[in-house]
């Protein structure tokens, strides 16, 4: 019998994402009993074209969020956008059950930002470019 082939990729690849999704929900339901992964998105939207300008894409898993992606445009940064956005991840993510949430955000980005809102350093890992890291950081909700 041939052994199964390691295969690397760059590529998205929804179909592995679906597989390997299902069988991680599989196997924590087994576990656990339940499985609610869920995912989490909080845009902000232009009024007129609907078009998406910035937001949060994350998700809520056994009683965790997990804050994976945070932007706005350079013309709507210091608004006061960011914070809402923020709480209505926080507020979404306590309504689904949530006691904890979680995200990383490098240095040079907004580690700032998130302890403004409560949120606590809990490790950091040295990155590119040279005196950058990786933040690591956790709100009780």
């Amino acid at each position: 019998m041939k052994p199964p082939r390691i295969e690397i990729s760059d590529q998205p690849n929804p179909e592995a994402e679906r597989i390997l999704g299902n069988g991680l929900a599989a196997f924590n339901e087994a576990t656990t009993g339940f499985n609610d992964r869920q995912p989490l998105t909080v845009l902000i939207k232009d009024p007129h074209t609907q078009a998406i300008l910035g937001g949060i894409t994350g998700k809520t898993s056994l009683g965790v969020a997990f804050l994976d992606l945070f932007h706005l445009p350079e013309s709507l940064r210091g608004s006061g956008l960011g914070s809402q956005l923020l709480h209505a991840f926080e507020d979404e993510a306590r309504r689904r059950g949530c006691a904890h949430a979680v995200l990383y955000t490098l240095s040079f980005q907004a580690p700032g930002f998130y302890e403004k809102h409560g949120w606590v350093r809990f490790g950091e890992i040295p990155c590119e470019p040279a005196g950058s890291s990786r933040v690591f950081l956790s709100k009780p909700l």
